[in-house]
């Protein structure tokens, strides 16, 4: 009998969580993550048919996790904004800039000009250890109502480029957690109270949540932005292949037109420049009369593989470096020059 008791205690302790990873409440989860979660409140230019340039607003999430003021967060909340304040527990408000970029994933990396006193640092987790059916914890800003917690399990795991062609860098996790518009860029806690990825996107017919969330890992956000380098240019657009590159009358067959460029990003600081007009092509509105870039850093931008190449070279080159930019722009072939940030 006193052996046996002996065991099962020795069991129990061998079965119990380590220290800083134990199961917690979803009262102390949220007690303790809140103040490392921020409102993302960013303004960005647009171009639509009846007003031509115009100014919008976007609100996401994000979550803290340096001292020195590093902010994770979903790529399309911030990538081509002209402004992005960060908002903490409390609504004390920071300026921010983007430092790092990986859209493929969907992921951005902010910088805070100051770090408020009342902030805490999350704590990163393990995604390679989250299982189908694990309880999670997500909070962020859904329409804008800040520090907002839903709760939900882990329904799938899906490897990069399977799930959502978009995004083919992202691993993901999918999620019944509720999670709409606003929430995007915020964390994903276990409940541990470690971050285990950066929400994403829905999956929706009705245009609210319909438990399809998709997460991305943070394995995959700690690869893709903080160890290894991830240029961030501040444009956006779209490729131009086949027919549409003959309506444009692109040189080489493609090119990349671009949409919008961010306010002091390098890409803006290269002189390339957006769109100010929209058309009807396909039954598609497409912006217009921005620059087609053609290569960048002696790499034509044909495919979405080019892309990769050319971020790659990027990627590899010092800062401050000079890289030329060739673009058609009024239907004439230029070059421009930039920097490596």
């Amino acid at each position: 009998m006193k052996t046996s008791l002996v065991v099962s205690l020795i069991g129990a302790l061998l079965a119990w969580p380590p220290p800083g990873a134990r199961a917690q409440d979803v009262e102390q989860v949220f007690r303790q993550v809140s103040p490392s979660v921020v409102v993302i409140r960013a303004k960005g230019r647009e171009v639509t048919a009846a007003r031509g340039i115009g100014t919008f607003s976007e609100t996401g999430s994000g979550v803290l996790i340096s001292m020195d003021g590093k902010i994770m967060t979903a790529a399309h909340v911030v990538h081509a904004m002209d402004e992005i304040n960060v908002e903490f527990v409390g609504g004390e408000r920071v300026p921010a800039r983007v430092v790092a970029s990986e859209p493929g994933a969907d992921l951005s990396l902010l910088q805070l000009d100051r770090v408020p006193a009342t902030a805490r640092v999350a704590k990163f987790g393990n995604s390679d250890n989250v299982r189908v059916g694990n309880q999670v914890v997500v909070v962020g800003a859904p329409y804008g109502l800040s520090h907002s917690l839903s709760v939900g399990w882990i329904s799938a795991k899906w490897p990069p480029n399977t799930v959502y062609r978009a995004f083919p860098l992202a691993e993901f996790f999918q999620t019944n957690a509720t999670i709409n518009t606003g929430n995007s860029g915020g964390p994903m806690f276990s409940m541990a109270g470690e971050v285990i990825g950066i929400v994403s996107h829905i999956i929706s017919k009705s245009g609210g949540s319909e438990g399809l969330g998709f997460v991305v890992t943070i394995n995959t956000a700690r690869q893709l932005l903080l160890e290894k380098k991830s240029v961030w240019a501040g444009l956006e657009g779209i490729l131009l292949t086949g027919e549409l590159a003959e309506i444009f009358n692109v040189p080489g067959g493609a090119g990349y037109l671009v949409k919008s460029v961010a306010k002091g990003s390098p890409a803006w600081d290269a002189g390339v420049q957006g769109g100010d007009r929209t058309a009807t092509i396909g039954g598609e509105e497409i912006v217009v009369r921005g620059d087609i870039i053609l290569a960048v850093a002696g790499i034509p931008l044909r495919t979405m593989e080019d892309f990769a190449k050319m971020r790659e070279r990027i990627n590899a080159m010092s800062t401050g470096q000079p890289v030329k930019v060739s673009v058609l722009r009024a239907g004439r072939v230029i070059e421009l020059t930039g920097k490596v940030p």
